[in-house]
């Protein structure tokens, strides 16, 4: 042996929780094997079968890596180089990438993604670098596990991908889908939207329009199924209730005047007056119970999650009317 042997690099005995070879290993991991920095390099340069994917991120194969790959890649970056567990909800994928994972037909294939956006708490010091975009959150959400990844709830990606997005029909059809989808609320995305102080774009002012129309239309149909299918007799339906020859009590969206119950959705969007909005619901709900009327209070969520939970409540409501003081006459207009 001469000095210009060439040294073949050792096998490292890297190995994941399942026993499988690591794809990907971070700065601190090698450290960790002894492996030294000359060694690192050496084993990157062309030839070398490794590649550096991001700052302190290793991919232990040749070739291109693969969307899993960048994946990974993105969180093991924004977890410090691997110092923070995997099971540390400190990071997590969101944006359009979260959203492809949340299975969303209108956000594009991880192929075609030239950015992934990675969630960290406002307070870690972590910058943005090569594909990865750091999207930094005051208040951390509980990440959901999605392919074996912390991603971020759907409302959440929903509003880091808008404020990524110029073009108003795919904001509209992205914030439609998450409706239509069952993906979540539509108060959860505008919540979200809020946040992210996203209420002042034009074009997304116009596609949550668009949203509340759809969440509203979306909720009344739920309200007609658990009429339908769970046998309660056909109310009145989106009537303004007033008191003969006197003021306007408000609007309900189902009324049984017999037994003098009324359902009312809750779509209401948070918005910076929604504390003004709830006193004027309560007030009104509160006006009606006081002349006798029952007024059952449902949400949008509670319909799609247990329907038949709320048709035990509005029956209920129904069945106790004979034990009631009689109601108040009440003047039925159509809304």
């Amino acid at each position: 042996m001469n000095h210009n042997t060439p040294i073949t690099p050792r096998p490292l005995p890297l190995a994941s929780r399942t026993g499988r070879t690591q794809r990907l290993v971070s700065a601190a991991q090698l450290r960790s094997q002894g492996v030294p920095a000359g060694e690192v390099a050496a084993r990157c340069r062309p030839g070398g079968g490794w590649q550096q994917l991001l700052p302190g991120v290793f991919l232990l194969q040749p070739g291109p890596p693969t969307s899993e790959d960048r994946l990974n890649a993105a969180l093991l970056y924004a977890r410090r180089g691997g110092s923070v567990p995997p099971q540390t909800p400190e990071a997590m994928i969101t944006g359009l990438a979260a959203l492809t994972l949340h299975r969303f037909s209108s956000a594009p294939p991880l192929t075609a993604l030239d950015r992934i956006d990675v969630l960290v708490p406002r307070t870690r010091r972590l910058r943005s670098t090569g594909w990865v975009r750091v999207v930094r959150a005051a208040e951390h959400p509980e990440p959901v596990e999605l392919t074996g990844l912390p991603v971020a709830p759907a409302a959440r990606a929903v509003a880091d991908a808008v404020a990524g997005l110029d073009d108003a029909e795919t904001v509209r059809r992205l914030l439609t889908e998450a409706v239509r989808g069952g993906h979540c609320e539509p108060a959860a995305i505008v919540r979200e939207l809020s946040r992210a102080r996203l209420l002042t774009r034009p074009h997304v002012v116009d596609a949550v329009d668009t949203l509340l129309v759809e969440g509203r239309s979306l909720s009344e149909e739920r309200l007609y199924e658990m009429v339908r299918e769970f046998g309660l007799p056909d109310p009145l339906w989106n009537v303004d209730l007033r008191l003969p020859g006197g003021p306007h009590l408000g609007g309900v969206d189902a009324y049984w005047p017999d037994q003098a119950v009324a359902v009312e959705l809750d779509t209401r969007a948070p918005r910076q007056d929604d504390e003004a909005l709830w006193s004027e619901y309560t007030r009104k709900r509160e006006h009606l119970e006081r002349l006798g009327i029952t007024v059952v209070h449902l949400t949008p969520r509670k319909l799609r999650e247990a329907l038949d939970q709320q048709a035990t409540v509005v029956r209920t409501a129904l069945m106790a009317a004979p034990d009631r003081q009689p109601s108040a006459y009440v003047v039925v207009l159509p809304r």
